[in-house]
């Protein structure tokens, strides 16, 4: 009786452990993932010369992904990497390593069928995902409490809303998308460079990707591209 009651306390003290021991992933933080040598890795590719040398910083990155807490917390480690990863890999192209906080080309990019256009502004890409269309700018707005229809410059003004308003975007319409390969994330972001319109563009992304996934210790996608 002694020894079974040895064994039985031995098992319930193994069975607490296993309990309260956190899962592999659950004490990496997005932080751990996306460290200063990586951050600056990217943005030290882009000329002195850039606007968004000063503008993008992992501090302002950081303060953004606190608001979603889902980023970059796939379940398991490889997951989470492979979504920053994919992340940053589109943040790289849209940007220029992030060079460019607007776009060149600053059309207005008006749909006014759910939402308004106010007079004078235009929604063209600004921020780290550059954000376009008018609908895109209300609906970040509402998430991050600015004016989107009425001031979108606010996203080339503030480098957290620069930040917050592509994790926006993510979350809500490319992280989905990503457990069925990167080339996903890429028609979801630009459908067009998919069908033929860029094949130069979908190129340097999948480069993008394969390059931080090399970094981050996790295995290439196979067929990454559209």
């Amino acid at each position: 009786m002694a020894n079974l009651q040895v064994i039985l306390v031995a098992t319930s003290a193994i069975l607490l452990a296993a309990a309260v021991l956190p899962a592999a992933s659950a004490d990496v933080t997005v932080a751990d993932i996306v460290t200063p040598e990586f951050f600056n890795g990217i943005k030290n590719q882009a000329p002195n010369s850039c606007v968004g040398k000063g503008f993008y910083t992992l501090d302002a990155f950081l303060r953004a992904v606190h608001s979603y807490p889902n980023f970059g917390n796939r379940r398991s480690l490889p997951g989470s990497k492979r979504e920053i990863a994919a992340f940053f890999a589109h943040v790289t192209h849209e940007t220029g390593n992030m060079c460019y906080i607007e776009e060149t080309n600053r059309g207005t990019y008006c749909d006014p069928t759910q939402f308004p256009c106010a007079p004078g502004k235009r929604y063209y890409g600004r921020g780290a995902l550059q954000l376009r269309w008018n609908y895109n700018y209300a609906k970040s707005g509402r998430e991050s409490n600015f004016d989107g229809v009425n001031d979108p410059d606010a996203v080339a003004r503030d480098p957290v809303l620069a930040w917050r308003s592509a994790l926006w975007f993510w979350v809500t319409n490319v992280g989905p998308v990503l457990p069925q390969g990167f080339g996903a994330t890429i028609r979801k972001i630009n459908g067009k460079e998919c069908d033929g319109g860029n094949s130069a563009a979908v190129r340097e992304r999948v480069g993008y990707y394969n390059s931080y996934c090399r970094k981050f210790g996790i295995p290439l996608q196979t067929n990454a591209g559209c």
